[in-house]
């Protein structure tokens, strides 16, 4: 296997790394943490740069690359803040679905509208007392001539309330069913009379948002039905890989900020006459978090190679996103005891770090999930 980029794939880490120093500074990034604001501005230059376009076919506007291309920006974003990559994920990962399980006509509508930044998309799954347990639903879609009308409530819905968004909202279509063969998919508008959103007050992540979602008679066109009615557990499965390949890069460019943060502060700092990387007890623990961060890189880029390249990497991808997850939480604690009192001063990045970092073990699946599963794989799924 080889893992070295291509040049294409270099030019386009590199403009990405350029356009978020030049767009998204760090007094950019704490503006919005602290108005809680989504980066409208930041978004339309990540279309303007064809980021959008990168997975998808040339027939849909987009420039024909690989689930690596989107990895190499995610990563590249995240480094600036976990929190902003979920702006551009959440739009490929749920756009990818669209390729995947829609007929040719919705692709052919959708597509590049999203491409060209003309809407958004944004998940929306979780309920009360339906998160790891997606059996549990009870949100529901009843179909009425033309129309679908959903009725209940959701939550954890990340960047739902952005502007023009269109949330990929899985309901319960058969009740009587399984939630294996009773769950749809479809997509509704943001702004759709009948559906109300608050956004909750959350830790961290603040900038993109996280939402309650409140559905009362809420209709939907049935044209607006992806994957066909009842299919919405081939739609999740389809996204399930492509979506932790993504949030494993996000959680890798988010660490290694933490560890250049921690770093340049360990050279800056000084006490007792010489920098405190200079101390045997700092330079050590971040020689380990780094060499940890790369093992971490590692999973990531064999995982993201596996998928692109059109193998079952269940597992793989699994493992990767449950160890960079940890690690980003991990090493978000250590940079907070380098930098001492600094860290935790709000005029400081490094608490950002500290707070998004606690979603990466809860989001796009707990870890306690990531081992269930992993133990399944194995062989030891109990009965």
């Amino acid at each position: 296997m080889d893992f070295s980029l291509t040049e294409e794939q270099t030019m386009l880490r590199d403009s990405v790394r350029t356009l978020m120093r030049r767009h998204a500074p760090p007094e950019y990034v704490r503006r919005l943490d602290a108005e809680r604001s989504y980066p409208e501005d930041l978004f339309q230059k990540w279309v303007e740069a064809g980021l959008f376009a990168l997975p998808f076919p040339e027939e849909y506007g987009g420039l024909g690359g690989n689930l690596i291309d989107v990895v190499i920006a995610a990563e590249e974003i995240a480094r600036v803040s976990a929190d902003l990559v979920m702006a551009y994920s959440g739009n490929v990962f749920c756009g990818l679905n669209v390729l995947r399980k829609a007929t040719e006509e919705q692709k052919r509508y959708w597509l590049p509208r999203l491409i060209r930044g003309e809407i958004k998309f944004s998940i929306s799954m979780s309920e009360p007392d339906a998160g790891s347990d997606i059996g549990a639903m009870r949100t529901t879609a009843v179909r009425d001539g033309d129309d679908f009308v959903i009725n209940g409530e959701k939550i954890w819905a990340s960047t739902a309330g952005a502007p023009n968004n269109v949330i990929n909202v899985y309901v319960r279509t058969d009740p009587s069913q399984n939630i294996r063969k009773g769950m749809s998919l479809l997509l509704v508008d943001n702004d759709t009379p009948g559906l109300t959103l608050r956004k909750l007050d959350m830790l961290g992540r603040r900038s993109t948002g996280t939402f309650q979602l409140i559905f009362d008679n809420v209709r939907v066109p049935a044209d607006r039905l992806i994957g066909g009615f009842n299919k919405g557990w081939e739609c999740v499965l389809a996204g399930l890989q492509m979506e932790r390949a993504v949030s494993s890069a996000g959680n890798v460019g988010a660490a290694q900020s933490v560890i250049d943060l921690a770093v340049q502060y360990a050279k800056d700092r000084k006490q007792f006459g010489r920098p405190i990387g200079a101390n045997q007890a700092i330079g050590h623990m971040l020689a380990d978090i780094q060499t940890e961060l790369e093992a971490g890189r590692s999973l990531m880029w064999r995982a993201a190679w596996m998928v692109s390249s059109g193998q079952d990497a269940l597992r793989e991808i699994t493992m990767a996103k449950l160890f960079t997850s940890e690690t980003y939480v991990k090493l978000a604690s250590q940079g907070m005891q380098i930098l001492g009192g600094y860290g935790y001063n709000m005029e400081f990045d490094m608490q950002r770090h500290f707070r998004d970092s606690r979603a990466a073990t809860i989001a796009a699946g707990t870890s306690q999930i990531q081992r269930n599963l992993l133990a399944n794989l194995m062989g030891l799924k109990a009965e």
